[in-house]
């Protein structure tokens, strides 16, 4: 069941709880809803943790945690979902949603070289950023509704197999 898989790979939340940046949100962080793993959370979490891995904002893990007290779905899911967007896969989901931006607005597509630099963040962002930012926010969305909604699929056959299986052990016994 993907619950056993998921419970396995989460932080503990006491750690979570006792997070100096996290602190803020007070007695928010003890509801019960956004430590328990089930269908409504987890897809939730998939949802919200989805859909900022592709914003290039700073600190989407505290956007994702703010999010999930929010909508209240599990919290160590959402923020951990965040990290799909990592150094390693930031400059491919990036540019793919630059060129898909572009060939959406009928921008014709730039050649560009990333820098370092406060002047080339403001030169880039009248460019190349309505292509880069409509990208982001759509591959954002339909990530989001295609985590949620592969979620809950997955959570549903799990749960649909394992009644098959008590039913089958349950005949077998009474045979």
């Amino acid at each position: 069941m993907p619950r056993k898989t998921i419970k396995r790979l989460m932080p503990d939340h006491n750690k979570i709880k006792e997070h100096k940046h996290l602190r803020y949100l007070g007695s928010r962080l003890h509801d019960a809803s956004l430590w328990h793993l089930n269908r409504r959370s987890a897809s939730g979490a998939f949802a919200v943790g989805l859909f900022f891995a592709w914003m290039p904002v700073p600190m989407q893990m505290l956007l994702a945690a703010l999010f999930a007290v929010f909508f209240r779905v599990n919290l160590p899911l959402s923020v951990v979902l965040v990290w799909i967007s990592n150094p390693i896969t930031m400059p491919p989901m990036f540019y793919g949603a630059y060129l898909f931006g572009a060939s959406l607005l009928g921008v014709e597509k730039q050649e560009f070289s990333f820098e370092i630099s406060v002047q080339w963040l403001l030169d880039s962002v009248s460019t190349i950023g309505p292509p880069f930012l409509t990208g982001c926010l759509i591959f954002g969305v339909l990530s989001s509704i295609v985590g949620y909604a592969a979620i809950r699929l997955l959570w549903r056959i799990s749960v649909i197999k394992e009644l098959k299986q008590r039913r089958q052990e349950r005949i077998e016994r009474e045979k």
